[in-house]
């Protein structure tokens, strides 16, 4: 579906919707459901699982070689059957169940949730989460459970056994993504929460943890054959920038809709999300075209990502002038993780996962703590921007740490049992053949 038409389609709905219910589109007193802010959600929702099919399964797609393009594509739909089973089953509950939590208290649930939310236990058409349906907010928390572990199958695109790929993203959700999105987003009593970070979208949650995990894993199963000299180059960039285009009309329910509600932070969201990449796209491109003598799609299409992803912690907090300096700086640092320092310590992160959104979500989180300050037009600081920078630094640290750690401790519990790569031969066929028997086309 073109991108513009999904948009504007998008847009259409939820003019609708405010026409269509005037005298609720205002804020409403929390555990009343707001038809407006449910709307809006209901469209967020969509367009987050818009994201990972068919937005991110193009954008890898496109970038990696022929034979292995149908292996990405069905990596990210599996993906996201798989990790949306697991959310209802155990998954949400995990992160979002406050039982047992104690505000200022450091329990075992001021990193994990309980159990009383097993099997969406006590969910239903009438329990309510601030404004909206609880089943929404769950099933909208569901699509960032599910884009984030397939935004690290970018870092070991082209060798890694599919039955690997589930099993590594299965216990990787539970162990990684779960404890840390309770701690930064499950309210009072979850340890990041109580430091008072501020990420509003998941710089931490989403980039941090998928970021930091993809460089342990591209890391621990070896590069690719022939890399870095004796590999082509992606087989179809028409692919990856529709792919892109894609993810930023997504990124505004990704990040507009981490308000839940149809207010003005959604919206200065939404805007500050849009000007971020459109920086970054303009910057990476600008450094492209004077180190080689060409503007590079590629280059245009990454620092689109790396500007969509820098701005997520920070979209609820910044204004426009934020949005401006965090576009620029993440197309600049993450250009040199992903160009420059990965040639010199020869690791092969074949589609950047680290150098973008590792990168672009750790500097986003720390320039929130700047550019959420007053004085540049944020919505305000904690304790002024060194106290405020101080607990993004602790938190993103953290859990740059936690997911590193984890991360490698779970990839050598599958190498030493069912293996983590294919063999040889596997890898020279393709994925596509070798491991599903089917063969992927250029569109």
């Amino acid at each position: 579906m073109n991108s513009r038409v999904f948009g504007s389609g998008c847009a259409f709905i939820g003019a609708i919707v405010f026409m269509l219910f005037p005298s609720t589109v205002h804020a409403a007193d929390a555990g009343e459901i707001n038809s407006g802010d449910t709307a809006w959600i209901l469209i967020s929702t969509g367009l987050v699982l818009f994201m990972t099919i068919p937005a991110l399964a193009l954008f890898y797609g496109g970038l990696v070689r022929t034979k292995n393009v149908l292996s990405v594509l069905m990596q990210c739909l599996v993906l996201t059957a798989l990790m949306s089973v697991v959310w209802v089953v155990c998954g949400y509950s995990l992160a979002f169940d406050t039982t047992g939590m104690v505000k200022d208290t450091v329990n075992i649930h001021s990193f994990i949730g309980g159990f009383d939310k097993i099997m969406m236990s006590g969910v239903t058409a009438n329990s309510v989460h601030n404004t909206i349906p609880e089943i929404l907010f769950a099933v909208f928390q569901m699509t960032f459970a599910a884009i984030t572990p397939a935004l690290i199958i970018g870092a070991f695109a082209e060798r890694m056994k599919f039955s690997a790929v589930l099993l590594f993203s299965t216990i990787w959700l539970l162990v990684v993504y779960c404890p840390i999105c309770h701690m930064t987003w499950a309210g009072d009593g979850g340890l990041y929460a109580d430091w008072g970070v501020k990420d509003f979208a998941g710089g931490i949650v989403v980039h941090v943890t998928a970021g930091f995990a993809a460089l342990v894993a591209c890391i621990v199963i070896g590069p690719r054959k022939g890399h870095p000299k004796n590999l082509e180059p992606p087989h179809n960039l028409t692919m990856t920038l529709m792919g892109t285009a894609m993810l930023w009309v997504g990124w505004f329910g990704f990040n507009g809709g981490s308000q839940l509600a149809a207010d003005g932070t959604a919206a200065m969201a939404v805007f500050v999300t849009h000007i971020s990449a459109c920086v970054a796209t303009l910057v990476w491109m600008t450094i492209d075209w004077v180190k080689d003598g060409k503007p590079s799609v590629l280059g245009a299409a990454t620092g689109a990502i790396a500007g969509l992803a820098a701005i997520t912690p920070a979209s609820g907090s910044v204004g426009p002038l934020g949005a401006l300096a965090i576009g620029a700086a993440s197309a600049s640092v993450c250009y040199f993780f992903s160009i420059i320092l990965k040639q010199r310590l020869g690791y092969d992160d074949t589609l950047d996962v680290f150098g973008v959104h590792g990168v672009g979500g750790f500097l986003g989180t720390i320039l929130c703590g700047v550019f959420a300050a007053t004085q540049f037009g944020g919505s305000g600081v904690n304790n002024g921007i060194v106290s405020q920078v101080t607990v993004q630094l602790m938190a993103a640290g953290s859990c740059a740490v936690y997911s590193i750690i984890a991360t490698l401790v779970i990839l050598k519990l599958i190498e030493y049992t069912i293996g983590l790569r294919v063999d040889n031969d596997q890898e020279i066929q393709g994925l596509d053949l070798s491991e599903h028997g089917e063969r992927g086309y250029i569109l």
